[in-house]
C-alpha cells in the first residue's frame, strides 16, 4: 500500500461507493464494497484510525455488560463476529483470560451463572469455558490482586488486539481487493445534481493543499463523531445524530498485577466495568464514560476521570499504583447515537449498538456500533448503498476474507504483529544492516519498521509512526519524544523532506506528546 499523495488520482471518476471516514467502520465499508467488485474510494481527513478506532480498550468481545442488561441478540452477534474476526485477523486478535475476583459468594454465584449463558452464546465460536478458581488459584494466576476478603474469581474467555494495527492491515487488504484510499483527504463539501441528489465530494489535500472533486453513485458518511459535521454539509439545520462520549485509559507496568491474564472489575462505583489488560508488555488500564457536547481528533482526559481509573483500580490492586507510574494517558469519543428524548446526559442511556440510514439523496449515514462488529456494520452499510442506489447485488465475501498479515506461524516476539509482513521487514534488515538498529534501549522497535510504515503503510508524519504504527506513543509518551528525533530524520529521508520538515515534525510532535504526559498541572477539574 504505497502513498497516495505523490502519485495522481484521475479526478471526476465515476465511483461506485465514495466513503468519508478511516475507522474502522469506513475502513471495513471499503474492504466489503471492493470485495464485492465495486469501484471504491474512501477519504479520511486525517491518518487512518486516528480518532476513535485507535483508542478502544483493545478488546474483541461479546459484551458482558451487554448481556447484563438483557441485550442477548447483540452478543450473539458480536460473539460470532469475534470468532469471525480471529479466525480472519489471527496475528492480531488473541483469545485472553479474564478473571473477575469475588469478594462475596453470592458474586461467585451470579458470574458464574451469566457467564456460562455467556459461553453457551457463543456456539461454535467460543473462546473457552468459563469456570470458578479458589482464592489460592486466584492468587497464583493474578499475584498482584488484593487479596484480603478474596472468596474467589471466574475466569473467562474473550479477545484482546491491537486496534491501530488491524485498520492498517484492513486498509491494505481494501487495496488489495481494488479499493483506493486518501488518507489525510478532507472533505469540505458534498457535490448535488439540480434535484440535490448527492453525486460526489470536494476535497483538500491537508498535506499539501490540494483540492480536488470526486463523483460517485452513493456517499458513505462513516465519521464516527463526526458524522453530523458531514449531515449538517448537506442541510445546516439537520438534527444531531450522536453525542460524543470520552473514554479514558492509563497505562502502567505490567507488575501492577503480574499476571498474563486481564483483570475485569465488574461494577464500579457509577454501575460500569472497567478492565486491566496486559497490552504490549503493559498494562491498560480503563475506560470512563463521560458526555461530552463537543468532538475532536484530540480529546483531553479531565482529572476526574484518571482519579476515577486510579482509585477504582488501587481498591483491586495490592500494590496502588500512583500518579508518577502513569506512562500514558489517552481518551478516545464514542460516537453513540444521541437520544430522542429526555436530556441524554447519562450515556449508559445512549445506543451501543448502530444506526445505519439514508441521510438524503444519494447519501447514507453509519455511526455508532463497536470495533468487534465492524465486518457487520460494514456488510449492512453495503448492501444498504447496492439497494439504494441501483447498483449490481452482489453477495458479500468478508465472513470468510482474511485480512492482510493473517498467519498462524509466530515468533514470540514484537514482529508478530505484523503477521505475514515480518519476513518482508526481516529481509529489508538483512539487506540493510544498519536498519537492525532500535529506536530506543527499552523497546524493541527497530529502525526498520519506520522505512516499512512510510513505504508500505502509508504513514506520512512522526506521529503516524509512534502513534498507530508502533503504539508507543500510546504506552510511554515520554520514550515516544525521546525517539521523535531519529523518527523524523528517517521518515524524512524516506519522503525526500528537508530540514525544515523535519524539524517542524519534531516540535509537532512533540507538543502532541505532551498531551499523552500525565501531569497534574495539566488537568483542571
Amino acid at each position: 500500500m504505497e502513498r497516495l499523495h505523490n502519485i495522481t488520482i484521475p479526478e471526476n471518476n465515476n465511483w461506485d461507493l465514495i466513503v468519508i471516514g478511516g475507522g474502522a467502520t469506513g475502513l471495513g465499508t471499503a474492504l466489503d464494497a471492493s470485495s464485492r467488485g465495486f469501484k471504491t474510494l474512501l477519504v479520511e481527513q486525517s491518518d487512518f484510525a486516528k480518532g476513535t478506532s485507535s483508542r478502544s480498550t483493545k478488546l474483541v468481545h461479546g459484551g458482558v455488560r451487554y448481556l447484563a442488561q438483557g441485550d442477548i441478540g447483540l452478543v450473539k452477534h458480536a460473539l460470532k463476529e469475534r470468532g469471525l474476526l480471529q479466525h480472519n485477523a489471527n496475528h492480531l486478535v488473541d483469545k485472553e483470560a479474564f478473571i473477575i475476583p469475588c469478594y462475596d459468594w453470592f458474586s461467585v454465584a451470579k458470574y458464574l451463572i451469566g457467564l456460562t449463558l455467556y459461553d453457551w452464546l457463543s456456539g461454535k465460536f467460543s473462546f473457552g469455558k468459563s469456570k470458578f478458581f479458589s482464592k489460592k488459584e486466584t492468587l497464583e494466576i493474578m499475584p498482584g490482586i488484593k487479596s484480603k476478603g478474596l472468596k474467589g474469581s471466574i475466569r473467562y474467555f474473550d479477545g484482546k488486539f491491537d486496534d491501530a494495527r488491524l485498520a492498517i492491515n484492513i486498509a491494505q487488504t481494501a487495496v488489495e481487493q481494488g479499493a483506493t484510499l486518501l488518507n489525510y483527504t478532507k472533505v469540505t463539501n458534498l457535490v448535488k445534481d439540480s434535484n440535490s441528489k448527492i453525486i460526489g465530494i470536494e476535497t483538500e489535500d491537508t498535506l499539501t493543499g490540494k483540492k480536488a472533486s470526486f463523483r460517485g453513485k452513493v456517499v458513505i458518511n462513516a465519521t464516527g463523531v463526526f458524522v453530523d459535521d458531514i449531515l449538517q454539509m448537506n442541510n445546516p439545520q439537520s438534527k444531531k445524530l450522536v453525542r460524543p462520549s470520552q473514554g479514558v485509559h492509563i497505562v502502567i507496568e505490567k507488575s501492577f498485577l503480574n499476571s498474563d491474564s486481564a483483570l475485569m472489575i465488574p461494577k464500579t462505583s457509577d454501575g460500569r466495568v472497567l478492565f486491566a489488560v496486559p497490552w504490549h508488555d503493559h498494562l491498560l488500564v480503563g475506560t470512563t464514560d463521560t458526555p461530552l457536547d463537543e468532538h475532536s481528533l484530540e480529546p483531553r482526559a479531565l482529572k476526574q476521570e484518571v482519579d476515577f481509573i486510579m482509585n477504582t483500580a488501587s481498591a483491586y490492586f495490592d500494590r496502588k499504583p500512583l500518579e508518577l507510574d502513569i506512562l500514558s494517558v489517552f481518551s478516545g469519543l464514542r460516537p453513540l447515537a444521541a437520544p430522542t428524548s429526555g436530556d441524554g446526559n447519562s450515556t449508559k442511556e445512549i445506543s451501543r449498538d448502530h444506526k445505519l440510514m439514508v441521510s438524503a439523496k444519494g447519501l447514507i449515514t453509519i455511526t455508532g456500533g463497536k470495533w468487534t462488529t465492524y465486518r457487520r456494520m460494514a456488510e449492512e452499510t453495503v448492501d444498504l448503498a447496492i439497494s439504494h442506489a441501483g447498483l449490481e447485488m452482489k453477495a458479500c465475501i468478508t465472513e470468510n476474507l482474511k485480512i492482510h498479515g493473517c498467519t498462524d506461524k509466530k515468533a514470540g516476539d514484537h514482529l508478530d504483529i505484523y503477521g505475514s509482513d515480518r519476513v518482508k521487514i526481516e529481509a529489508l534488515m538483512n539487506a540493510q544492516p544498519e536498519l537492525k538498529a532500535k529506536l530506543h534501549p527499552k523497546y524493541p522497535y527497530t529502525e526498520a519498521e519506520v522505512v516499512w510504515s512510510a513505504r508500505y503503510e502509508m504513514a506520512e508524519t512522526v506521529e503516524d509512526i509512534l502513534s498507530r504504527r508502533l503504539r508507543i506513543l500510546f504506552i510511554d509518551a515520554h520514550v515516544a519524544k525521546e525517539m521523535s528525533t531519529k523518527v523524523a530524520s528517517l521518515l524524512a529521508e524516506e519522503l525526500k523532506a528537508d530540514k525544515n520538515w523535519e524539524s517542524n515534525q519534531i516540535e509537532t510532535f512533540n507538543k502532541l506528546a505532551d498531551g499523552y504526559i500525565y501531569n497534574l498541572q495539566n488537568y483542571v477539574k
